[in-house]
């Protein structure tokens, strides 16, 4: 993981089996006492298709199950087409809080172009796919079998496709077959069921056999993990499938964990794995998200433009008195460690956007820019494989794996109101401001979710996602405002 700040506690609903880990709250900092904001990009939306599911279900979400960032990136937003020498278009935006007159919001939003699939790398995936009885439902293992369909009506005569299975046992159910031949994946991928207790150790074993045997330059190689997240039995402890996944993300393949289900769902599982192996963590709860992940965004899903992409946030001390920043806290690093090649960060595909949230207090008299954002990363090629564990020094493979670092300055100053802000900035507050206050956010205890409905609904315009927020508040407040909701 990213974060060295410790799991607070875990949390979930012991009845159900239900797992979640909460990483607590970023505190207010004192810029002259700390002026650097540093973590690593998040382009996972986990939290809030599960969130979404839950609540269209009647029931609030887990507090340690809102991360606040896996909310603001599942939107999409309007971004400046990427600067020249850099993969990234970058916006600084800020305005009054429509909460508290005293304080600032503040936006960094990072995004990358959009690739088709011709743009596209041949791809060398695996499916391995949970097979065992918790799977039995018509939301997992079905759901599982359809989503993985719509992946494979994407994908081009170029890409390969392995399957593998973990239950009692794992097993190779069909080597890597060239999507010319995709009746016979589907055939096997039809031919599945669910069935037997987990091993899921095991199956990370078969799985990267295979990919390993993919691993070439100029292909992308990835592991695609369709679970509950339940994994009771295997040969490996977890600690060590851990370690062996982090170590295969260093070798070039990487690792994306889908989740299906409720009730016994696994959260902290999945969104660890996905960490360590470089890749996504995605949550599916009907087709139309199955269509959404591997029809319109797969090719952000798959392929990969930038890698340990980390970024830091510069306050002016002379404009920024305090602040602090809504989420992230599992990819939370160390200042020092920004500029430390070491330490691992998160992927970023085509298409994808990194936006954060941050509540700012000004100096008395600000009256500019408020910082700037320093954004580093390295390019998608150059793994171990292709000698970047070494590479001489002076040697096109030394400048290949190399980290490349980029300074966007905050190009204007804040708006004077918040209806003045952009619409995206609004939005995208309400987001972050709605997902602060269902994970009980020490600073979002006053604010209003009538408030927030409003912001965001006369920021949504015709967009369907921003609209289906709305709806989701509307059920948050019956849920808050009438019979108590477990949690």
């Amino acid at each position: 993981m990213y974060s060295a700040r410790p799991f607070v506690t875990a949390a979930g609903d012991p009845s159900t089996g239900e797992a979640y880990h909460d990483w607590g709250k970023n505190p207010w900092m004192e810029t002259r006492v700390d002026h650097l904001s540093t973590f690593a990009a998040d382009v996972d939306t986990a939290s809030y298709t599960l969130a979404r599911r839950k609540l269209e279900s009647g029931e609030l979400p887990a507090t340690a199950a809102v991360r606040v960032e896996e909310w603001v990136n599942y939107f999409g937003y309007a971004l400046p087409q990427p600067s020249a020498g850099s993969p990234f278009g970058v916006v600084m935006d800020a305005a009054p809080s429509p909460f508290d007159p005293s304080r600032y919001v503040l936006r960094v939003a990072v995004g990358t172009e959009h690739q088709t699939a011709e743009q596209r790398r041949p791809a060398n995936l695996v499916f391995l796919v949970d097979t065992s009885g918790s799977m039995n439902a018509p939301d997992r293992f079905p759901l599982v079998q359809k989503s993985l369909h719509i992946l494979l009506d994407h994908l081009t005569e170029r890409d390969t496709v392995a399957l593998a299975t973990y239950a009692g046992t794992s097993r190779l159910v069909l080597p890597a077959t060239s999507m010319r031949d995709k009746a016979k994946i589907e055939h096997a991928l039809d031919e599945l069921h669910a069935e037997g207790s987990t091993a899921m150790a095991g199956g990370i074993d078969v799985a990267y056999a295979q990919a390993m045997k993919g691993l070439a330059p100029g292909v992308i190689s990835r592991v695609i993990v369709c679970t509950d997240g339940d994994a009771n039995v295997g040969p490996h402890s977890y600690q060590e499938m851990l370690a062996l996944i982090a170590e295969r993300a260093k070798q070039g393949v990487s690792l994306s964990t889908i989740g299906f289900g409720v009730g016994n769902y696994k959260d902290e599982t999945l969104e660890q794995l996905a960490d360590k192996g470089n890749g996504n963590n995605y949550y599916i709860d009907n087709e139309q998200q199955a269509e959404r992940v591997f029809g319109e965004q797969l090719e952000s899903t798959i392929e990969v433009v930038a890698k340990d992409v980390k970024l830091q946030v510069d306050f002016d001390p002379t404009q920024v008195a305090r602040y602090r920043l809504i989420g992230y806290e599992n990819r939370d690093l160390a200042d020092k460690d920004f500029r430390n090649d070491k330490v691992s960060a998160g992927q970023v595909g085509p298409g994808h956007e990194v936006t954060a949230l941050y509540e700012v207090e000004l100096q008395p008299n600000a009256h500019g820019a408020l910082g700037l954002v320093r954004i580093r990363h390295k390019a998608p090629a150059g793994n171990e494989s292709d000698g970047c564990r070494s590479p001489a020094a002076g040697s096109a493979a030394e400048a290949r794996c190399g980290s490349i670092e980029s300074k966007f300055p905050m190009a204007a100053p804040p708006a004077p109101t918040f209806a003045q802000a952009s619409p995206d900035l609004q939005f995208a507050f309400a987001v972050a401001a709605f997902a602060d206050v269902l994970r009980d956010g020490p600073d979002a205890k006053t604010w209003s979710l009538d408030a927030i409905r409003t912001i965001a609904a006369a920021a949504a315009g015709a967009d369907h996602d921003r609209s289906e927020l709305v709806s989701l508040i509307d059920r948050a407040r019956q849920l808050r405002g009438g019979t108590k909701v477990a949690r």
